[in-house]
């Protein structure tokens, strides 16, 4: 064998390592995206039409989980200072797992006790906040400090793809074969299997991955961040121009996108005729028009090299607007089923586009600025999507709910709060469109 033989299967196997590496950190990834989609799609859906809630109940519940995100520079801070990420995307799963069993023995308890199921859903939802946070945003952390400038938006292409397919297969598995005819007992067993299996398989595939991909000088950053408090790491990051523009993107478009996801479903059932189990797998649907967009703009960053990941988010935030416009005109026109199934893909299709877009430029935003805060700065654009759709699920619920109190029409209630939503995703994208301009990457 040849030199140049022996440099050509070294860079292949050192290219397969990495890559390797990026999956099995996004089987995290789709194991929080499995086990996170159901307390804000099924659950939600299920209080509304078959427990006779109002909106606004599953809403408060769905905006506590974001709300208690706020934790995650703090999560992101640990993770710095700990030299352990694995460890506490560990602890998030498990965390997770008990919050989402807890959310879902709430709904059991609703009917008989409603407080006592108001109790053990805020509870649950609270868990559910606290171990997306810790597991979430150490993952990311690990992934920007793990891979080059120009393989983030592949790396968040691969990862984000894998959660969406947990979402997709859970989603349609619960639709066709849990929720048709509904039944508690039937949603408690998935639930008790998702929050058993998801962390043993993660445990799995973690382990000694943090031996191969920290990098080298991982120990005096340890060494360094363990001398400041929280506190001034925080102020550090807070202190960094881009990092406060790009918080300002991310909590605008994060509001519009988050508005939906409370209402889209019980939407579908009261605007279209949908049953609870159609309507579940519409999620279904709308991800896999996310996934087609995933693929499409790690493509064109990472191999043909077309537009930045800035410019791809901009996009997406213009055509998500647009497709909610649809969603919200066909639902006033007594528009077909297949009417609505489609433009759902067309926004999911948008949504992938703006999110690998978003995250890309997030994973390469981390790392600039002061050194050695890289999960805490990964934690602050958290904060962002945290509180924009805490804030989106309340004020879309309740909005929805007086609107409708008004007119006592669900479509047309539904419909306003919709293209509310699209106006707020077209307001992102004239921020991006600014943020790239001031860059000068959209040239």
């Amino acid at each position: 064998m040849n030199k140049y033989q022996e440099n050509l299967f070294s860079n292949l196997f050192a290219w397969l390592q990495i890559w390797t590496t990026v999956v099995r950190l996004g089987v995290v990834q789709m194991a929080i995206g499995s086990m996170a989609v159901l307390p804000t799609t099924t659950f939600n859906t299920v209080m509304v039409t078959e427990l006779g809630l109002l909106q606004l109940v599953p809403g408060i519940l769905i905006a506590i989980q974001y709300f208690v995100q706020i934790t995650r520079p703090n999560w992101g801070f640990r993770s710095d200072i700990g030299g352990n990420r694995t460890l506490w995307i560990m602890i998030g799963l498990f965390i997770l797992g008990m919050g989402l069993t807890l959310a879902c023995l709430g709904i059991y308890f609703f009917p008989m006790y409603f407080y006592l199921g108001l109790t053990v859903s805020i509870i649950g939802y609270i868990l559910i906040g606290l171990g997306v946070s810790a597991a979430g945003t150490t993952l990311l952390t690990l992934i920007a400090t793990s891979v080059r400038d120009d393989r983030k938006g592949a790396a968040a292409t691969i990862t984000w793809t894998m959660m969406i397919l947990g979402i997709v297969l859970t989603a349609g598995f619960v639709g066709e074969h849990i929720i048709d005819p509904y039944s508690i007992k039937k949603l408690f067993f998935i639930v008790l299997s998702l929050s058993f299996i998801w962390p043993l398989i993660c445990g799995l595939s973690v382990y000694k991955i943090e031996k191969k991909t920290t990098p080298d000088n991982f120990s005096s950053a340890k060494d360094d961040t363990i001398k400041v408090s929280f506190t001034h790491g925080l102020k550090q990051v807070l202190s960094e121009k881009n990092t406060r523009r790009f918080f300002v993107f991310v909590f605008l478009s994060m509001m519009a996108f988050f508005m939906q996801e409370p209402i889209l479903e019980p939407y579908s059932v009261l605007a279209f005729d949908f049953t609870i189990g159609e309507s579940t797998d519409l999620t279904s649907e709308q991800n896999k028009g996310v996934l087609l967009g995933m693929l499409l703009v790690g493509v064109a960053t990472s191999v043909l090299r077309i537009g930045s990941l800035k410019f791809w988010a901009m996009f997406g935030c213009v055509g998500s607007g647009l497709a909610l416009l649809l969603i919200a005109f066909f639902g006033q026109v007594d528009a077909s089923k297949m009417t609505l199934i489609f433009c759902v893909y067309f926004f999911g299709l948008n949504t992938g586009i703006f999110v690998i877009g978003a995250i890309g430029s997030m994973m390469k935003l981390a790392n600039l600025g002061t050194e050695k805060r890289v999960g805490t700065r990964m934690g602050v654009f958290g904060v962002g999507q945290a509180i924009a759709s805490g804030v989106a699920v309340i004020f879309s619920s309740l909005l929805v709910d007086i609107i409708q109190t008004i007119l006592n029409d669900p479509a047309v209630s539904y419909g306003l709060v919709l293209s509310l939503e699209a106006i707020l995703f077209l307001a992102a994208a004239v921020l991006a469109v600014k943020l790239l301009t001031e860059d000068k990457e959209f040239n």
